[in-house]
């Protein structure tokens, strides 16, 4: 029997690389002392046909092995020889939908990804991506005019960083939840028109709107409901149906009538006690 053949990785007919299917290889060093490099393993963004996506096609270069210390700014840097960035979005894994997630604030930013991220590179013509394919290197990361912060410098920025503008972070705030009372609004009133409306197909959508509005999900809403039901429970609630009940409800009644007698007999006590002999 004749062994089995496994589909490896192409290697690169210059430097002997391997890399994935359909990848380039782009050597990368951290800076000129280093002595290794480090690759990048580039190809152009593609999506099915008949699929939508947010990144443009033809001008979106899809970059795989993206060390920790290359950022958004630095990738920016070494990919603008081959024409003008447009924008460069680091992720932790591939976006398996095919679309741009939006874009995050500089102040309620998820937590890094500490190692290797994917990066999405978008160019301005779709000249940018083809010059990308054939980038040799090694790419350098940290120059003398573009320094990489790293060890104890990198913290102080990353604490520096952390700290936002009040006024900066209020406009932003603002701004947010402007945007977003405006598309409540507009749910709301797209919803009021399509209210008891029939589709082509006679089909009514029901919604959440309606003559009785829907009760707030609250505390103090929940206490209330409860109360509710329990009372509604013990006016349903049959009195004197088991045996048992029947005789504890005579049970309860003696007690009370003897705990009536009782405070009959103190009160008369204190009334012939409080009594004065008043002949005149």
């Amino acid at each position: 029997m004749g062994a089995r053949r496994r589909k490896r990785g192409s290697r690169d007919p210059e430097q002997g690389i391997p890399s994935p299917p359909g990848y380039s290889v782009i050597p990368i060093k951290f800076s000129e002392k280093q002595q290794a490099s480090h690759y990048l393993y580039v190809r152009e963004h593609r999506v099915r046909e008949g699929t939508k996506s947010s990144w443009p096609q033809k001008r979106t270069l899809f970059v795989l092995n993206v060390p920790p210390y290359c950022t958004e700014e630095c990738l920016s840097r070494l990919f603008s020889p081959c024409g003008p960035v447009q924008s460069v979005q680091l992720q932790e894994k591939p976006d398996l939908t095919d679309s741009a997630e939006e874009p995050t604030s500089k102040f309620f930013h998820p937590t890094p990804v500490p190692g290797f991220q994917v990066a999405y590179v978008v160019f301005q013509k779709p000249g940018g991506v083809s010059a990308a394919l054939v980038l040799k290197g090694p790419l350098l990361a940290s120059t003398e005019s573009h320094p990489v912060k790293s060890g104890i410098h990198k913290w102080i920025s990353s604490y520096a960083d952390s700290v936002p503008d009040p006024e900066a972070l209020r406009a932003e705030v603002d701004t947010f939840m402007e945007a977003y009372d405006k598309r409540i609004a507009e749910e709301e009133a797209k919803a009021k028109e399509e209210e008891g409306v029939p589709d082509e197909e006679g089909w009514v959508k029901v919604t959440r709107r309606g003559r009785r509005p829907v009760l707030p999900r609250t505390e103090a809403a929940s206490l209330r409901v409860l109360d509710r039901e329990r009372r509604k429970r013990a006016r349903k609630e049959l009195l004197n149906f088991y045996a048992w009940q029947h005789r504890e409800s005579k049970m309860e009644h003696l007690a009370q009538l003897r705990k009536k007698f009782e405070e009959d007999k103190q009160r008369i006590e204190l009334m012939r006690a409080q009594r004065k002999f008043r002949p005149y």
